[in-house]
């Protein structure tokens, strides 16, 4: 009895291994091909969006749509969403920093500039999320606009602290700037589709 149950695993073996291999093969989480389709229509969508808008870097785009890990549809709908959403995520990050700042920050008129921009981006971040509903219902128009006023929150804030040697948000500030004016422009490169 002994001997049948090791003649029969053994014969088993090689049909488990054959099993797994075809169950590996099968359903490929990402092959190289579909990377390099996906990149590609990263890249093609970036051109389109800084042809659209000029304040939209080639550059900027692909890298920040590449390191993306949710930007894996390349349709341009879907890249306008996911660079609104990194906006929007961008804009509460800038927020939360700027409430850190404020916290520390001894000066009164610091502290009520620093104030100003993190209301400005509090909006702004209400008004991407907005924008975000409206790409999603393909509502191209009204998300152009929105988008366009979320750039003002940047703007706004730099304009703020102007006469100062020291601006503790310009690098927040500029970070968002792009990713806003990125978002405007892929949104701009979907309707010109």
């Amino acid at each position: 009895m002994q001997e049948r149950t090791t003649t029969s695993r053994a014969a088993m073996a090689p049909l488990c291994v054959a099993v797994v291999l075809l169950l590996a093969l099968a359903a490929p989480p990402c092959s190289a091909v579909q990377m390099q389709q996906q990149q590609a229509a990263i890249e093609e969508a970036c051109r389109k969006a800084s042809i659209a808008h000029a304040g939209v870097s080639y550059d900027h785009c692909v890298s920040t749509l590449s390191s993306d890990g949710r930007s894996r549809d390349g349709d341009m709908l879907s890249l306008a969403v996911a660079a609104a959403r990194m906006a929007a995520e961008h804009a509460s990050a800038t927020e939360a920093r700027m409430e850190a700042l404020g916290e520390v920050e001894e000066s009164p008129h610091a502290r009520a500039r620093l104030h100003h921009c993190l209301e400005l981006y509090n909006a702004a971040a209400d008004v991407l999320r907005d924008a975000l509903d409206n790409l999603r219902a393909r509502v191209y128009g009204k998300a152009s606009q929105q988008l366009a006023a979320a750039l003002g929150a940047a703007e706004s804030c730099e304009d703020v602290w102007k006469g100062e040697e020291r601006v503790p948000v310009a690098t927040h500030d500029r970070e968002y700037g792009r990713m806003a004016i990125l978002a405007l422009g892929l949104t701009t490169g979907a309707v010109a589709n």
